[in-house]
C-alpha cells in the first residue's frame, strides 16, 4: 500500500512540473529548467518598427452592412376566391357554355338544365296573373256604381298578390336550372357531360380566381410581437428553381395554437400570370426586421464568459476588453448592437492570451466583403 502511495505522488509531482514546464510563462513563472541552469532564458524579441513590446494579434476592422432578420417557414397556396360549382336542383344538362381552363367573368351562365316544365309552370302562372289584374280591374270600375263590395274588392287584391308571387316564384325555379360565375375566375376540369342527369349537389366545375393567391404558414409564438400586417414575404419553390415571389402578410391571427406553440398567418401574393396554382407547397421567408448600418465582426473576435460577451478592441496600440450585445449571426460573422464604434478594429486571432489594456501589435489586418 505504501508503494502505491508513493507511486501515487510521484505522477502528481511529475504532472505539476510539466503544467510549470509548459504553462507556466502563461501566468509569469518562470521556466523551471532555467532556475537550475539547464536552460538559457530567451531575451525579449524586438518589437517590429522599433516601438515597444508587445503581443502580436491578427485584427478585422468593423464592417458595416446590412442585415435581414428572417424566418422560415412552409405553405400551401390556395387561391383568394375559389369554389366548387354544384347544382341546386335535380336536372338533364342541356347547354355547357365553357371550355376547360376558360377564364370567364361574373354573371356568365357556365351550363344550363332542360327547363321545359318551368317554362310551362311561368306561362300558367303569368295567365294566372293577367286573370287576376283583369278581374280586379273590372270591380274597381264597378266600385263607383256600388256594384261590387269593398270585401270583393280586397279578395280580388289578395289574388292578384298572390299570383304575382307564384309568377316569382317560377322565375327563381328558373333561374335555378343555370349555373352561374359567382366571380371572375378560371374554371377547372369538367365533371359532367351533356344529356346527363345531374342530382342536387353535384360538383360540375371548379371556379378559382388565381390572379392573387393566398399562402397559410405559421411562426413560433417567440416572434408574436413583432407580427404585423404589411410585413414582406417572399416565396420560392423547386417548380421555379431560383425565382422568388415577393408578397405581404394580409392577416395574423388572433390565437395561438396550443399544440404546436405557434401563430398562424395568410400572405397575399400578386399571380398576374397565374403561374401559382392552387395546392402549391411553398418555402417562405418572413422578413422581421432590416438594419442598413449593422455593425459586423467576425464570430472568431467573441469571448464569452458565462451569459456575458466582450471583445479585444485595439485602440491606441493596446487591447481594450469591451463588453459587447450580440445581435443577428450570419455567414461566419455576428451583428453587435452596442460597445464598438464604427471605426473599431477587434483581435481575431491571439486573443486567449491577451490582458486588458496589453500593448499589441497588429501583425494583419483581415478585410473582408461589404455586403
Amino acid at each position: 500500500m505504501r508503494v502505491v502511495t508513493q507511486i501515487g505522488i510521484l505522477l502528481v509531482l511529475a504532472g505539476a512540473g510539466a503544467g510549470w514546464h509548459f504553462y507556466g510563462e502563461q501566468v509569469g513563472l518562470p521556466r523551471p529548467l532555467a532556475l537550475v541552469g539547464l536552460e538559457r532564458v530567451a531575451a525579449p524579441a524586438a518589437p517590429r518598427g522599433g516601438g515597444g513590446g508587445g503581443q502580436q494579434v491578427v485584427a478585422a476592422p468593423v464592417r458595416v452592412g446590412s442585415v435581414i432578420e428572417r424566418v422560415e417557414s412552409v405553405g400551401s397556396a390556395r387561391a383568394r376566391d375559389a369554389t366548387t360549382l354544384t347544382s341546386r336542383v335535380s336536372g338533364i344538362v342541356s347547354v355547357i357554355r365553357f371550355e376547360e381552363g376558360q377564364r370567364v367573368k361574373a354573371g356568365d351562365v357556365l351550363v344550363e338544365f332542360d327547363r321545359g316544365t318551368q317554362d310551362a309552370e311561368r306561362d300558367q302562372a303569368r295567365a294566372q296573373l293577367d286573370d287576376a289584374r283583369t278581374r280586379l280591374n273590372r270591380a274597381r270600375q264597378l266600385r263607383a256604381t256600388q256594384a261590387v263590395a269593398e270585401a270583393q274588392i280586397d279578395q280580388l287584391e289578395a289574388g292578384l298578390r298572390q299570383a304575382e308571387a307564384r309568377l316569382r316564384q317560377t322565375d327563381a325555379r328558373i333561374e335555378e336550372m343555370k349555373i352561374v360565375a359567382p366571380f371572375a375566375g378560371r374554371v377547372g376540369i369538367r365533371q359532367v357531360s351533356l344529356g346527363a342527369l345531374v342530382p342536387p349537389g353535384t360538383a360540375v366545375t371548379t371556379l378559382d380566381d388565381l390572379s392573387h393567391m393566398r399562402v397559410e404558414f405559421a411562426i413560433p409564438e417567440v416572434f408574436v410581437a413583432r407580427l404585423e400586417r404589411g410585413m414582406p414575404v417572399t416565396a420560392s419553390s423547386p417548380a421555379f428553381g431560383e425565382r422568388r415571389f415577393a408578397g405581404t402578410v394580409e392577416v395574423v391571427d388572433t390565437r395561438i395554437d396550443p399544440a404546436t406553440r405557434a401563430v398562424r398567418l395568410i400572405a397575399a401574393f400578386e399571380n398576374r400570370d397565374e403561374i401559382l396554382k392552387p395546392g402549391l407547397f411553398l418555402n417562405i421567408d418572413l422578413t422581421l426586421s432590416r438594419r442598413d448600418q449593422a455593425m459586423m465582426v467576425p464570430e472568431d473576435a467573441i469571448d464569452p464568459v458565462a451569459d456575458r460577451t466582450f471583445v479585444f478592441a485595439v485602440r491606441n496600440g493596446r487591447a481594450v476588453r469591451q463588453e459587447v450585445k450580440l445581435g443577428t449571426r450570419i455567414a461566419g460573422e455576428v451583428e453587435v448592437l452596442d460597445g464598438l464604434a464604427n471605426d473599431d478594429q477587434v483581435v481575431v486571432r491571439g486573443l486567449q492570451r491577451l490582458r486588458n489594456g496589453q500593448p499589441v501589435i497588429v501583425t494583419e489586418v483581415m478585410r473582408r466583403p461589404v455586403s
